[in-house]
């Protein structure tokens, strides 16, 4: 059977310039969002809650691989917690019999004390072994390939809600079978919803943390907007970028300032010329999405029913989200006292590219990462953390 990352493309969805997101994370906003209705600081919080969760939809994504489909029984929001967050950037009109990627791998992990959350990043391009997985249409015979592949494969053939299921299924029995993480629930984010959260908060106020030169908006001497780079394809199979003559790409500087939803958003964007690649890019994601929360959670927005209806529409619409079996307001009042604070980003990989010995353009997780997963599993994380300080990223 062809890989995804093998010659034969007739079947992959193209990559396109620019639409590299990772916006998994807007589901921690929305929690905490929800966590503060449920706390009791808003009047009519239980009606508001339920107004504003209409518009989440919910589907059974996890299939066999999470912890109730394994328990066969009861669940409940006690104990340590690990949601598994898919970011996609699925693209409007695009053919349904192309293979989707997973943008974003992400393992929130709740320890039992649920007064902290912890984002994990298992970069898209490491280098794995996915198991076998028959998706009732076209059957998957197993093999290696980057762990975004996984979502491709469990999802090839299907389209809608079904694609959704499998593809998410498959990533968790990939998950489960290398480090042994079972998941209690399972959220995908949309690129093109997040973008409507933006523009309905008006951008975000944050602190650029290094230069950063635009790949995907530049203007011409007319001020005309262009692209700035041409995107080829280099020998080694790599992504390679020439300039384009005439156009002076958008550079945003080192400082605090007020970026406009179209600013925002390209500058967590930017990857390709950043020394550290996507491991920058998730830290300038994380930087935003605090960004956003404390938008969301200001004056002007809380106090104002319906601006608030507004953020809380589009957050809903951005996001499809496996409960595991629990009520939404469940999962919101037992995370009560998570805030923006206790919302913690550790580094893989100590934020580096670690290139695989097994394949090429392909990474695989260094010894610390995999005591990391570990950790994860058996509910250590917090130990963890404290005898590894440095891995916390900056926010």
């Amino acid at each position: 059977m062809t890989s995804p990352d093998t010659p034969d493309r007739r079947r992959r969805a193209p990559r396109l310039p620019g639409r590299d997101p990772v916006w998994a994370r807007l589901l921690i906003a929305l929690g905490l969002v929800f966590t503060l209705l449920a706390g009791g600081a808003l009047a009519g919080k239980e009606a508001l809650f339920k107004y504003a969760t209409r518009s989440v939809a919910q589907e059974n994504l996890l299939g066999d691989s999470g912890r109730q489909a394994q328990q066969r029984g009861h669940v409940d929001i006690d104990g340590a917690k690990n949601i598994l967050l898919i970011g996609i950037d699925a693209r409007p009109g695009q053919d349904p019999a192309d293979l989707v990627r997973a943008d974003s791998i992400i393992i929130l992990h709740i320890p039992a004390s649920h007064d902290q959350a912890y984002l994990v990043s298992i970069p898209r391009d490491t280098w794995v072994k996915i198991p076998p997985y028959d998706n009732g249409v076209k059957e998957y015979e197993g093999g290696h390939d980057k762990i975004n592949g996984a979502y491709a494969w469990g999802g090839d053939g299907l389209t809608g809600a079904n694609q959704r299921s499998h593809a998410v299924e498959l990533l968790a029995l990939t998950i489960r079978s290398l480090w042994g993480i079972t998941f209690d629930g399972a959220a995908i984010v949309d690129f093109t919803g997040f973008q409507q959260v933006v523009e309905v908060l008006g951008g975000v106020d944050m602190y650029v943390d290094e230069e950063t030169t635009s790949v995907h908006i530049g203007h011409d001497a007319k001020g005309e907007t262009k692209v700035p780079f041409r995107q080829y394809t280099r020998a080694d199979g790599g992504q390679g970028l020439s300039p384009v003559a005439g156009v002076t790409p958008v550079v945003y500087h080192v400082g605090y300032q007020h970026l406009e939803p179209w600013q925002a958003l390209d500058y967590v964007r930017q990857r390709e010329l950043l020394p550290n690649s996507d491991y920058d890019r998730q830290r300038h994601q994380q930087q935003f999405l605090k960004a956003v929360f404390k938008k969301m959670l200001s004056q002007d927005v809380l106090t104002n029913p319906g601006r608030l209806n507004q953020v809380l529409q589009v957050v809903g619409k951005a996001m499809t989200i496996d409960s595991g079996g629990l009520d939404l307001a469940d999962w919101a009042y037992a995370m009560r006292g998570i805030g923006g604070d206790d919302l913690l980003t550790i580094k893989t990989n100590n934020g580096t590219f670690n290139n695989s010995p097994d394949a090429a353009n392909a990474e695989t997780l260094d010894q610390t990462t995999l005591e990391l997963l570990a950790a994860v599993r058996t509910e250590r994380v917090q130990a963890f953390v404290a005898g590894h300080l440095d891995l916390v990223a900056p926010s």
